[in-house]
């Protein structure tokens, strides 16, 4: 039987592709196949999961496809953005999505309809509300997803993390919690996180997490995600972590409307803010692949036999690439990570344009100014004609052509 994609001359040998799975790896397959892909000389991953992003509904939801298809993620969780009241908007953009969207509740059942303040009345975080949610959700749902700043609480301290705890004990789901702003403290925040507990802003310039609770909190098998944000990252923080050996086990993007424009762009440049503290590439690329597919038991990650036909192809350029944290401070990666395809179930994405900013977005001149730019090239190349006419052919020939 032939396959319906064959990709040759990867590092990895060749990769073939039937009915959306993986179903041969090694050198010199048969070249029987409905589509061969060359990728010789480029960098060809499992399709990135992105364990922290923000697709819907509410105020920080961005839609994956215009960004998916030239980034090479292919996994969207989405961390939150909806609670029991708001699960059934989420389903919707997950059913509606080229790419795949598990899910981490949010323990407040109004989610992030709004900016902040989810978890300031309590009477929103019901756990018995949220494991009946899950159980009924099981497909979608693999975790559930806390904000523990001192915006969102207000006065309620760790409780809502505590509400939350209860819920993933009971159905056997990790939870993700959000640092940011005291109170509560950290110390308080991780003393309660369990084995397989992911903490995201773990390298946060706001939350500073540096002291002796964040390694013993890792010792215990907590597991740090990096969470970008637009403020959940710093590159003094991290290098700090880096020198007492603590590393993100996930890198993620917490990709959303505020930061999508900047600082966070997308993945691969996010990963480059590793590969500029010294994070050897192969590390990085694990963090985003092979770790976050272990850390929620999500398919894909990896090119196995069996495995999802999730793709991407990299170009890596051989050129510095200066990248900024949330806070402006620079660095430079030695390399650059240039998506050229992205397959989904072995189905190449294909080109979609992003829609503007909603108008509750802040953004600067610089950043209104650029998105005029890029709308101006977008129509200059789409208004001119594709090809002039020694790229066409006469598809319906005159039988009596009249001389010119």
């Amino acid at each position: 039987m032939r396959y319906d994609l064959l990709l040759t001359g990867a590092e990895q040998g060749d990769v073939a592709v039937r009915d959306g799975l993986i179903v041969a790896v090694g050198a010199d397959l048969p070249r029987d196949a409905h589509q061969v892909v060359d990728v010789s000389g480029r960098l060809l991953t499992p399709g990135l999961i992105d364990i922290h992003t923000h697709v819907g509904p509410g105020y920080w939801a961005i839609d994956p496809d215009p960004i998916a298809w030239c980034s090479g993620v292919t996994t969207w969780v989405d961390a939150g953005s909806a609670g029991a009241y708001t699960l059934a908007g989420l389903r919707r953009v997950a059913a509606e999505a080229a790419v795949r969207v598990p899910a981490l509740l949010n323990i407040s059942a109004v989610g992030l309809a709004g900016r902040t303040g989810e978890c300031r009345d309590l009477a929103n975080c019901d756990a018995a509300l949220a494991i009946d949610t899950i159980q009924a959700n099981r497909d979608l749902i693999r975790g559930i997803k806390v904000r523990i700043d001192a915006d969102t609480v207000g006065t309620n301290g760790v409780e809502p993390l505590r509400r939350g705890l209860t819920a993933a004990a009971a159905c056997g789901v990790p939870v993700m919690v959000h640092i940011g702003a005291a109170p509560p403290s950290l110390d308080e925040v991780l003393d309660l996180l369990r084995p397989g507990d992911i903490v995201t802003h773990c390298s946060s310039g706001i939350a500073a997490p540096l002291g002796p609770a964040v390694r013993a909190a890792a010792e215990r098998g907590v597991l740090l995600d990096l969470g970008h944000g637009s403020g959940g990252f710093a590159f003094d923080v991290v290098e700090a972590q880096l020198e007492a050996g603590l590393r993100p086990y996930t890198i993620s993007t917490d990709l959303h409307a505020r930061s999508v424009h900047g600082p966070v762009f997308d993945l691969p440049t996010t990963m480059a803010k590793l590969l500029a503290v010294g994070v050897p590439l192969p590390d990085v690329i694990t963090a985003v692949t092979t770790n976050p597919a272990r850390a929620l038991g999500l398919p894909g990650g990896t090119l196995t036999v069996g495995a999802p036909a999730d793709l991407a192809i990299f170009e890596v350029r051989d050129e510095e690439f200066p990248v900024t944290d949330a806070h402006r401070q620079v660095r430079t990666s030695p390399i650059r990570l240039v998506n050229v395809a992205t397959f989904v179930d072995g189905r190449l994405l294909t080109p979609r344009l992003p829609a503007p900013p909603a108008p509750w977005i802040p953004l600067t001149q610089a950043q209104h100014t650029a998105l005029s730019r890029r709308e101006r090239h977008i129509r200059d190349l789409l208004t001119t004609p594709l090809v002039d006419v020694d790229g066409l052919a006469e598809q319906f020939p005159r039988t009596n052509p009249r001389s010119s």
